[in-house]
C-alpha cells in the first residue's frame, strides 16, 4: 500500500462525497433500499477501492487480488457505487438498483457482478466466509489479504463469534475485519436492542489485535490498515466509529434511516446538502 499524502486525501474526500450522492440517487430511483449504513461507510469504501486494495477492475478474477467481503450486504449501494467509480462497470448501471433483471440486487450476487466476492444476505455469515478465504490463502502460500466489512448489529449473531474464535485460534494474520460501529440497527440503537459492550475486550479475549478509529478520517483508516498488515501473530479488527447517515444532517444518528423510502423532496434536499459539501472539497477530478 502506498503512503498517503494531502493531495490523495483530497481526492478520497471527493470520491466519498460522490459515493454518497450516488447512494441517494440510487435509493431514490429504486424507491427502496438502505441508506444510513451506505452513507456512513463512504470513507471506508473510498479508502479501500481507491487506495488500499491490491486489485484490477479490468481483471476482476485476477488470482492474486485482495479479497473484500461485504458481510452486511444490505449496504451494497455504496459498494456498487465504489465498484462503478473504480472501473468495474459503467456508472449508468447504478440507476438499475433493485430493478427487475438487474445485476445490482438488494444484496450482492457474486455470480452476476464483477468485483463481488461473496453473495450476502444472512447477517453474520461474512466473517465466516472471509475466514475461509484467509485460511485458503495461507494453505496455498499466497500473499493476498482478505478484508471483511461488517456491521456492529450483526455481532448479535452467534456464528459471527464462532468465526472470530476460529480466526483467533488459527492466528490468521492475513485477515482484517472492519466493523461499522454506527450504534444503530433496524429497530433502534444496538446498546438498547442487544448491548455489545465491552466490544473491544470481546475481540481481544479471542486473540485479535484491536484498533479503534474515526471511520470518517482517511488518515485513521489507512494507518489502521497499515498497522494490521504489520501484525504477524494474529488477525486484526478495526472498530470504525461512524455516524449513521453521515453527510445528510436530517439523517445523521437517526436509526429510522437504516432503511426507509424517501418522502417528497427529501432526496433532493439530501443531494443539495452533499453538493454544498462537495463544493468545499477542492478537487482536480470534477
Amino acid at each position: 500500500m502506498q503512503e498517503i499524502h494531502e493531495k490523495k486525501i483530497k481526492y478520497l474526500e471527493y470520491i466519498a462525497n460522490k459515493l454518497r450522492e450516488d447512494v441517494i440517487r440510487m435509493v431514490s430511483h429504486a424507491g427502496s433500499g438502505h441508506i444510513a449504513g451506505p452513507l456512513d461507510m463512504a470513507e471506508i469504501f473510498a479508502a479501500f477501492y481507491f487506495h488500499i486494495l491490491n486489485h484490477d477492475p479490468k481483471k476482476p478474477d485476477w488470482p492474486d487480488r485482495d479479497r473484500l467481503v461485504l458481510s452486511n450486504g444490505h449496504i451494497c449501494p455504496v459498494q456498487y457505487a465504489a465498484l462503478a467509480r473504480s472501473g468495474y462497470f459503467q456508472l449508468e448501471e447504478l440507476k438499475t438498483l433493485r430493478q427487475l433483471g438487474t445485476r445490482l440486487q438488494g444484496h450482492p450476487h457474486r455470480k452476476v457482478l464483477p468485483g463481488i466476492e461473496t453473495t450476502s444476505g444472512p447477517l453474520g455469515s461474512g466473517i465466516s466466509q472471509a475466514v475461509g478465504m484467509a485460511l485458503a490463502a495461507r494453505l496455498d502460500g499466497k500473499k493476498w489479504r482478505t478484508y471483511c466489512l461488517t456491521s456492529d448489529g450483526e455481532h448479535e449473531e452467534g456464528n459471527t463469534w464462532e468465526a472470530i474464535m476460529f480466526a483467533g485460534k488459527n492466528r490468521l494474520n492475513n485477515l482484517t475485519v472492519v466493523v461499522d460501529r454506527n450504534n444503530i440497527q433496524i429497530d433502534g440503537f444496538t446498546e438498547n436492542i442487544m448491548p455489545l459492550e465491552p466490544f473491544r475486550r470481546k475481540y481481544e479475549s479471542f486473540n485479535w489485535e484491536v484498533v479503534e478509529i474515526n471511520g470518517h478520517d482517511f488518515y485513521d483508516i489507512i494507518s489502521a490498515v497499515a498497522e494490521a498488515q504489520a501484525v504477524y501473530e494474529k488477525p486484526t479488527v478495526i472498530i470504525a466509529h461512524t455516524i449513521a447517515g453521515k453527510g445528510v444532517s436530517f439523517m445523521e444518528r437517526n436509526y429510522l434511516w437504516h432503511s426507509k423510502p424517501f418522502s417528497s423532496g427529501e432526496a433532493e434536499e439530501a443531494l443539495k446538502e452533499l453538493r454544498t459539501l462537495g463544493g468545499k472539497i477542492r478537487s482536480e477530478h470534477e
